[in-house]
Parts: structure tokens; C-alpha cells; sequence
């Protein structure tokens, strides 16, 4: 059978931040998977452990002497019984035994494996010829928080996101010029700007919270005028690395300005109205469903997504759904260990009709396999950054994507 796995390898290579991590290949029969796994700078605490103690070394030891030996002559097309069978390896439910960035890069690699088996691109083996939708890019153009320096902003992320655009290269062209906007913009405000960059690409000045957000927001408009497609601005507020749990109160350095969850609460649907957001990830610390829930119920014509929140586990969402809070959910693939438990995650928030977004990390490597899972998972978003090498990547193979798929391409419908 052209799809039995005959050997499984793992190696030590670099993320963008020159981090170690874990890559695995896996050669079937006739055909070949590579997979490698990112990292995250602020990880919600209900993710899975990324690599057992010892780090990636004794991940690559437990692929060589655990993992492999298990798998070989294994059909890689029983993708679920194999996710299943690495779950029962780890025998923890963190994956604290082998590592959840070690597991998700052997899951992803065997299904890699088996499209390349078959000669068909990974969404196509995912998700079948029928697949032909296209995810809005979500991107980072200017950026603070864990992700810049000191004096940046204290929000992690200023977004921007094509929401009525014809095509998927359309939206890209549209957010890099937003990005080009917004750097020309910051020359202007700030003489002494030199062009500093965060791990995703973002601009990251010396600005407060409100006065990047102006700047991010005039450029979006600009673009969206002379292009004709309709942009809007989102943030990642990133809410768990601003919360101290001894002061119960939202730490904002930049600003000199401390809020309960209260003044959190005002201050974001502030935001939201004033800047007319479209989009706003993690505005309040990771165990705090409740004000998740207020939020989502004042909030009109905005998307409230969950990250830390949700972690991508079935457990989180589940609870997340039956309070109401949040209506979208980022989908991250290391966070819970295995393709198998994304997709279940994926289809359990669609069911409950959140918008589920595929995204990177911060420390990815320059694989683009995300593109391929946003669209086999029917993600209407896909947040892969703007501009950096790894981004870039990503953007590029949904370009190439939306050429596969042909005149049947479309954009994802995304009601905002």
C-alpha cells in the first residue's frame, strides 16, 4: 500500500526568534511529509506542554525511540487512529510526556505524507476537490505588548482585515498596503522612528495605545477608499500578559493608566465604537469567561474572539458556548497536540456558529501549512501577519491556493 509509513525522523531546526524546535519527517511508500512546530510568546496556561522536560532534544529522542517504532508500517491515512495512538503514547492530558509541539508536528507531517502519497495538495487530501474557499487575512501592522520593546504600545496587536474584497489576492495586496501606509505615517509622526519591527513584522513605535490605533485606522481607510475594498481594524489585546491577578487590574505601562475589569470592559466597547473595530482578540485575562460574555452582548458589528480563552480545547469552548462568550475562536494547532483535536475544536465552535480563525504564532518556522488547514477547516480568517519572511510564506501558498482551486475560488463569506 502506497501510503504504509516506513520511517519517521526528527531533528532540531529554528523558529524566526532563533529558538530550538522540533521538525519531523515521515516517508511513506511513495510519498513524503515534513512538519515543523512554532512557538508562542504569551501561551494561555490551559494549552498543552510544548516538549517534555529535558526540551527539544528529549522530544527528538522520544520520536526516535517511542514514536517511530510504533508507527512504522502504520497506513497514514488513519489519521485519527494515529492522533488517538500519540495521545495514548503521552498517556497525560498536557502532553507533558513527549510534548504537545512534538506531537502536532508528527500528526501534521503524516498527513502531509499522505496527500503527497496520493499527488494531491494538503487542503485537497483534508478536505476534497470540493474545497474552494478562501479565509480573509487578518495581519499585524503595528504591534507592542510581548511582541515590541519597551515605549511601543501596550496592545499587542493593531490588525487590519479585508472583510468585502473579490479575491484572496486582492486582500493580501490590500494589508501590505496598509502596512506600507502605516510605516510612511509613523516617519511623519515621529522623525527619530528607524523602522523597528516586532517578530511578526509590525511596526513597533513610540506610541500610546489611542495614537497607534489613529494611525492604523486613517491608513485603513485611505486603502480602503483607493482600492475599493473594504477594510477594518481589529486588536489582539493580549489581556492575560496585562492582568496583574494581585492588583486585579489591567497593568497599561505606556499609558500610566490601571483598570479593574469594570474599567476594562468600558474601555474596549469604547474602543469599539469610536474606531469602529471590526475585530478584538483576548480583551480580558484568560479565566475571565464572565466579562468575555458582557462584552459579546454589548459589542455590535464586532467579532470577540478567544485565545487564551480557549487554547483551542474542546473543554474551554464547550463552557465558552454555553455562557455566550465570545463569537470567535482562534484555532492553533500546537495548542492542543494533534490535527485530530483542531478539527474537532474547528467544528465544535462552527456548529455553535463562531468564526474560527486559523493562526500562526509569533515564532513560527517558514512552513506554510496553515494556509492548507485554513481553508480544509472552512476558517472565513486566517491570521498569518502582513509582512516577515515566515508570514509571507503563508500569504504566498494561499495565493497559490486560490490559483489550484481556479474560477471555482472564492472568498469565505464573513458577515461583518
Amino acid at each position: 500500500m502506497s501510503t504504509l509509513i516506513k520511517k519517521v525522523v526528527a531533528r532540531k531546526v529554528f523558529n524566526i526568534r532563533g529558538e530550538e524546535t522540533i521538525e519531523v519527517d515521515v516517508t511513506t511508500k511513495n510519498g513524503f511529509g515534513r512538519a515543523s512546530a512554532p512557538a508562542g510568546a504569551s501561551r494561555g496556561r490551559g494549552e498543552v506542554v510544548p516538549y517534555p522536560e529535558g526540551g527539544v532534544d528529549t522530544a527528538i529522542k522520544k520520536v526516535e525511540g517511542v514514536i517511530a517504532p510504533k508507527l512504522v508500517d502504520v497506513d497514514a491515512q488513519r489519521q485519527g487512529e494515529i492522533d488517538l495512538l500519540l495521545h495514548e503514547i503521552d498517556g497525560t492530558e498536557d502532553f507533558h510526556n513527549i510534548g504537545g509541539n512534538t506531537s502536532y508536528a508528527v500528526s501534521l507531517a503524516i498527513a502531509e505524507a499522505t496527500a503527497c502519497s496520493f499527488g494531491v495538495p494538503l487542503f485537497q487530501h483534508l478536505a476534497g476537490h470540493l474545497a474552494n474557499e478562501l479565509p480573509h487575512p487578518l495581519g499585524n501592522v503595528l504591534g507592542g505588548g510581548k511582541h515590541a520593546r519597551a515605549k511601543a504600545p501596550d496592545i499587542q496587536e493593531f490588525l487590519v482585515i479585508p472583510t468585502r474584497v473579490k479575491s484572496f489576492s486582492d486582500a493580501a495586496r490590500a494589508n501590505i498596503l496598509i502596512h506600507q501606509r502605516v510605516g510612511a505615517a509613523l516617519v511623519k509622526k515621529d522623525p527619530t522612528f528607524t523602522g523597528g519591527r516586532g517578530d511578526e513584522g509590525a511596526w513597533a513605535p513610540n506610541l500610546g495605545n489611542e495614537d497607534a490605533l489613529e494611525t492604523v485606522v486613517k491608513a485603513c481607510e485611505e486603502v480602503s477608499e483607493e482600492t475599493e475594498v473594504q477594510c477594518r481594524v481589529g486588536l489582539d489585546m493580549a489581556s492575560s500578559a496585562l492582568w496583574n491577578p494581585k492588583e486585579k487590574c489591567y497593568v497599561y505601562s505606556r499609558d500610566g493608566v490601571n483598570r479593574d475589569s469594570g474599567e476594562q470592559l468600558d474601555f474596549v466597547l469604547v474602543l469599539i465604537k469610536k474606531f469602529n473595530l471590526g475585530y478584538v482578540e483576548d480583551p480580558f485575562h484568560e479565566e475571565d469567561f464572565a466579562s468575555f460574555t458582557e462584552l459579546t452582548r454589548k459589542a455590535k458589528n464586532c467579532l470577540v474572539c478567544g485565545d487564551d480563552l480557549f487554547v483551542t480545547n474542546k473543554k474551554r469552548l464547550a463552557k465558552g458556548i454555553e455562557m455566550g462568550a465570545a463569537n470567535a475562536t482562534i484555532i492553533k494547532g500546537n495548542q492542543v497536540g494533534t490535527l485530530t483535536d483542531a478539527w474537532e475544536a474547528t467544528l465544535l465552535a462552527q456548529k455553535a456558529e463562531y468564526v474560527t480563525v486559523m493562526s500562526h504564532r509569533s515564532g513560527e518556522t517558514t512552513e506554510a501549512h496553515i494556509a492548507h488547514l485554513a481553508v480544509a477547516f472552512r476558517c472565513p480568517i486566517i491570521k498569518a501577519g502582513v509582512v516577515e519572511g515566515a508570514r509571507v510564506a503563508i500569504i504566498n501558498e494561499l495565493v497559490r491556493i486560490e490559483e489550484t482551486v481556479g474560477e471555482r475560488a472564492k472568498m469565505a463569506n464573513l458577515a461583518l
